[in-house]
C-alpha cells in the first residue's frame, strides 16, 4: 500500500506540473523597450519569480525588432506596445502574434525646447512625429483634440499627414524614428514623443509636456504573444504577475502620472 500511494502521488505530482503549463523554475524571454518598460518589468520578473515563473528581460532600442523577435521564437512575450501598433505590424507582416492583456497606459505629449506653451507655436512651425502609422497617427490626434488640426476621420489610428483636413497654423510635420524624437527638439519648434523616450531623455511627461493626450485612448500598452501560445498557462502567470499589487505601486509611484494601470 505505501508504494501504491507513492505512485499515486507521483502522478498527481507530474498532472500538477503538466496542468501548470511550466515546470517550477522555467524561464520565458519578454522583450521590452530600454527605459520604464524595462523597469516595470523588472518588477514584474521578481513577482513572476515567486510563483515559479523566471522572466529573462531582453531589452531593445526601437520598436521594431521586438515584434520580430517574437514571430521569430527568439522571445516568449513581449511588453513595449500599444494594441493599434501591433495591429499595424501584422497587417504588414502577416506575424502571428496576439495581444493578451493591457498593462499601463502612457499618455503621450508633445513637447518643445523653444516654447513653454502650444499658444506660442509659431504658425508655420516644423513639429516633429513618429514615422512609424500608429504613433504618428496618435500624435495628429493629440494635435485634433486639442483644436490645432482637424483631421478626415478622428478615430483612424493610421491617420497620416494627408489626412489633415484643415491646418490653419500651416504647420509643417517631419517624420523621425520615434527613438530620435527626444533629441530633436533642439532642431524643430516641437516633437511628439512617446513616454519611454521621453523619461530616457530626462523630460517630466506630467509637467513639461506643452498638450497631450486625454487618458481614455486606444493607446494602451499590452503584453503580446505568439498566437499558438496564448492559451498557454505561463501566459496567464506573467498576465497576473504584471498586474500585481507590487507592480501597481510602483507604476504610481514611479512613474506618477507618466504611466497609469489599466488594471
Amino acid at each position: 500500500m505505501p508504494r501504491r500511494l507513492a505512485k499515486l502521488a507521483a502522478a498527481v505530482s507530474v498532472l500538477a506540473t503538466v496542468g501548470a503549463g511550466f515546470a517550477h523554475g522555467e524561464t520565458i524571454r519578454v522583450g521590452v523597450t530600454a527605459g520604464p518598460h524595462a523597469e516595470v518589468l523588472e518588477a514584474v520578473r521578481k513577482v513572476a519569480a515567486e510563483r515559479g515563473l523566471e522572466i529573462k528581460a531582453v531589452e531593445f532600442t526601437d520598436y521594431v525588432f521586438p515584434n520580430q523577435a517574437l514571430a521569430n521564437k527568439d522571445l516568449e512575450a513581449n511588453s513595449f506596445q500599444h494594441e493599434p501598433y501591433l495591429k499595424n505590424q501584422v497587417a504588414k507582416t502577416g506575424w502571428k502574434i496576439v495581444k493578451v492583456a493591457t498593462t499601463a497606459a502612457s499618455p503621450m505629449g508633445i513637447y518643445s525646447k523653444k516654447y513653454k506653451s502650444f499658444a506660442d507655436v509659431p504658425n508655420g512651425a516644423t513639429i516633429a512625429i513618429p514615422n512609424d502609422p500608429s504613433n504618428g497617427a496618435r500624435s495628429l490626434q493629440i494635435l485634433a483634440v486639442n483644436g490645432i488640426i482637424t483631421l478626415k476621420d478622428p478615430a483612424n489610428t493610421t491617420a497620416g499627414i494627408a489626412d489633415i483636413a484643415q491646418n490653419t497654423k500651416k504647420l509643417k510635420f517631419v517624420e523621425l524614428d520615434a527613438a530620435q524624437l527626444a533629441r530633436s527638439l533642439g532642431d524643430v519648434d516641437a516633437a511628439a514623443v512617446n513616454n519611454n523616450y521621453a523619461v530616457q531623455a530626462g523630460l517630466d511627461p506630467v509637467n513639461d509636456s506643452l498638450i497631450k493626450e486625454p487618458p481614455v485612448t486606444p493607446w494602451v500598452n499590452i503584453i503580446a504573444v505568439r498566437e499558438e501560445d496564448k492559451d498557454k498557462p505561463w501566459v496567464k502567470t506573467l498576465t497576473e504577475s504584471y498586474r500585481s499589487e507590487p507592480v501597481k505601486q510602483l507604476v504610481l509611484t514611479r512613474f506618477r502620472g507618466a504611466y497609469v494601470p489599466s488594471w
